[in-house]
């Protein structure tokens, strides 16, 4: 059985309740840890996020709420302390990369995103670029590990700067387009013969 907490009344309350006014997750040494069911926060797939239907417009609460984020095995995202959790909805991927700056050239050159909450990856082993091609329509959606299976959707602009760096490789049997970031090839696409 798990505890249900109040509902917060408030967004201060609730980031009072997730992180203490250091800025560290909240102790709770030997408490068993509380659900507190859903938030009522939703990032949209443009990467806003969204409490109780209206946008959180404060760039340091977004992302103090980021440094308590968790994916679980079975894709559900939460706020989560040493104290308690709580579930929040995610359209698409919790962040959004927003900027690209590039390092060098060639292979070892760096291809550096800058995400919505200010937040700084290199693409490199650690931190893959994959794209998924929906189904229906064949549209790429490019995106970045950031941290412990969290990923930013590149948005459109950055993914368009992304291909003008693109060269085509030979992998195997195939020849693919893509980039080249810290030594590590990211396909971005497959060629037509």
């Amino acid at each position: 059985m798990t505890d249900k907490a109040a509902p917060s009344k408030s967004l201060d309350d609730l980031a009072g309740r997730l992180v203490s006014p250091s800025g560290e997750p909240a102790a709770a040494p030997g408490r068993v840890l509380v659900d507190c069911g859903h938030f009522d926060i939703t990032v949209a797939r443009d990467g806003t996020w969204y409490y109780r239907g209206s946008p959180i417009r404060r760039l340091p609460l977004v992302r103090l709420f980021s440094t308590v984020l968790r994916r679980e095995a079975d894709g559900g995202f939460w706020l989560q302390t040493p104290a308690e959790r709580g579930r929040i909805t995610v359209e698409d991927a919790p962040f959004v990369a927003v900027e690209l700056t590039r390092r060098g050239e060639g292979p070892q050159q760096e291809l550096i995103f800058r995400t919505n909450i200010d937040d700084t990856v290199a693409a490199d082993r650690e931190h893959p670029l994959r794209v998924v091609n929906d189904l229906a329509t064949g549209e790429p959606s490019p995106y970045i590990l950031v941290r412990d299976g969290l990923e930013a959707r590149i948005n459109r602009p950055v993914f368009y700067e992304l291909v003008e760096l693109g060269r085509e490789e030979r992998v195997g049997d195939a020849t693919l387009f893509g980039v080249w970031s810290k030594g590590t090839f990211f396909p971005l696409g497959r060629l037509e013969a």
